[in-house]
């Protein structure tokens, strides 16, 4: 009795897959004709493909089989009469421009000076007033009619103080100017120019500056006799940092002491240059 499991070669896979089952199912016959379709397709898409690729020849082909024979045109050379070229007319020559008026030299001043003749002295018929009229007023070549002012008036004496000399006190003349350099500089009074730094840098407010980066500024003001200041104006580039510069100048109460020429307190300008870093 032959082997029932034996192998059998000439079978397939599909049916060996699908022995004992009911190949009337449709898998069964899609994968029995899986190989034909596969071949039918690859021969369509091959014939497809190569119509495409030349359609372009095919078409110059039958363009070309079906165009009209060329036709040959007979040209002559035809004879071009040349134009005769216009000849043109010299241009008159225009005159030239006349010559220019001669300048002429500016002449010098002269003022005429003619020698006066010698006259004989006419004798003074008017004899001069006594020196005490002289002293009474003033004396001339011409007399006029006016107030009297007297020619010499002798200054007061002098208070009489016992035998000790007394000598005017001279005071200062006050002035309301403005010095751009002093003989001893303003300085601020509480710690200098450096402790009005550390009182400005306490008083910014950094949040009223927008802008990143370094930013500087310089402030000029005026410091006045009594210590006050006047005329605050920073010149930087950012407009809200001067603003907060000048106001943070001015909300400084400490009084200055004042600059000094010739030992007297003058107004006098101060110039701080203030330079900070904001980060963004």
């Amino acid at each position: 009795m032959a082997n029932e499991n034996a192998y059998d070669p000439r079978l397939t896979l599909d049916e060996i897959v699908f022995e004992n089952r009911n190949k009337e199912y449709g898998a069964y016959d899609l994968r029995h004709q899986y190989p034909r379709l596969l071949t039918k397709s690859f021969i369509v898409g091959t014939t497809l493909f190569l119509i495409a690729a030349l359609s372009p020849f095919i078409y110059l082909t039958i363009k070309r089989l079906t165009e009209p024979p060329p036709q040959e045109v007979k040209a002559d050379l035809v004879e071009i009469l040349q134009e005769d070229k216009i000849i043109e007319q010299p241009k008159e020559e225009e005159p030239p421009p006349p010559p220019p008026p001669p300048k002429e030299e500016e002449k010098i001043e002269i003022i005429q000076n003619v020698v006066p003749e010698p006259v004989k002295a006419p004798k003074i018929e008017t004899p001069p007033p006594p020196i005490s009229k002289q002293l009474e007023t003033q004396t001339g070549l011409v007399a006029q009619e006016g107030v009297k002012a007297p020619a010499y008036t002798p200054p007061p004496p002098p208070p009489s103080t016992g035998t000790k000399t007394s000598t005017a006190e001279v005071k200062p003349q006050v002035t309301n100017d403005v010095y751009e350099s002093v003989d001893q500089s303003a300085d601020f009074s509480s710690g200098g120019i450096n402790g009005f730094r550390s009182k400005f840098m306490d008083n910014f407010d950094n949040s009223s500056v927008e802008g990143e980066g370094t930013l500087s500024t310089e402030i000029t003001f005026v410091v006045e006799r009594d210590g006050s200041l006047s005329q605050v104006k920073a010149s930087g580039s950012n407009q809200d940092f001067n603003r907060e510069a000048e106001r943070t100048v001015k909300s400084i109460k400490t009084k200055w002491i004042p600059g000094k020429v010739n030992g007297q307190p003058v107004r006098s300008r101060f110039r701080f240059p203030v330079k900070m870093n904001f980060e963004g």
